[in-house]
């Protein structure tokens, strides 16, 4: 495992998240409501199959030069959709997201870089109980309103949203900068070469969380804009 080969691994894996997002973007929006609404289903079928992948992946890392890839053309499908969808609703939002995600992700890497955000055991302590406060708050908020409780409709929109979603950005960012660690300290330990592959995985993973994220925190304020008006 090599530093430029997870570098270039990450840069394929982009590509076939932006290839695949662009195609599920144009197919939905020529659809007819009726259509459209049987291609939903097939992608949340794509994003259950590509969650599975990642569960794989991490389990038998040697498998990751064909999950890796595979997952991204999935995921890509499911942004797709996605963005097509808040895009309707308030256009101009998915290329906002795209451009603040590679921000963000550029002014991390160059914080990392330079020293600016160290990476310890602390860092990664405290990043770990964030990043599991998240998942169990979305798990919970999910699984409350399967039953019809709204308890967290609070979060929902308005100030309490948007300030809920800023965090997480925060949160998703940070585990941008683990991820930059983990890769740099992986291409030092001599490690298999398939581990370019999970290596790179796991920063796309973290970039797609962070852009839904970003497009979460984006839809919320311009609801709040459009009630504010």
């Amino acid at each position: 495992m090599t530093l430029n080969g997870t570098i270039h691994r990450a840069g394929f894996l982009l590509f076939c998240v932006a290839a695949s997002a662009l195609w599920s973007w144009a197919r939905i929006r020529s659809l007819n409501p009726r259509s459209a609404r049987s291609a939903l289903t097939a992608f949340l079928i794509c994003a259950l199959v590509a969650l599975a992948l990642v569960w794989i992946t991490v389990h038998k890392k040697q498998w990751s030069p064909i999950t890796a890839p595979t997952f991204a053309l999935l995921e890509g499908l499911v942004m797709g959709v996605v963005s097509a969808g808040l895009e309707v609703r308030h256009p101009g939002i998915a290329i906002q997201a795209v451009v603040l995600t590679f921000a963000i992700c550029l002014s991390l890497l160059v914080a990392y870089r330079t020293g600016l955000i160290r990476v310890t055991e602390k860092f990664n302590r405290g990043l770990v109980a964030a990043t599991s406060g998240v998942v169990l708050f979305y798990l919970a908020n999910f699984v409350l309103s399967l039953l019809g409780v709204r308890i967290f409709a609070v979060f929902a929109g308005g100030v309490p949203g948007i300030l809920i979603s800023a965090v997480i950005v925060v949160i998703a960012g940070m585990d941008l900068v683990a991820d930059f660690d983990f890769i740099e300290q992986c291409s030092r330990s001599g490690l298999p070469k398939y581990m370019e592959w999970y290596a790179a995985l796991g920063l796309i993973v973290t970039l797609i969380w962070l852009y839904t994220e970003i497009l979460r925190l984006l839809s919320k304020a311009r609801k709040a804009q459009k009630n504010a008006g």
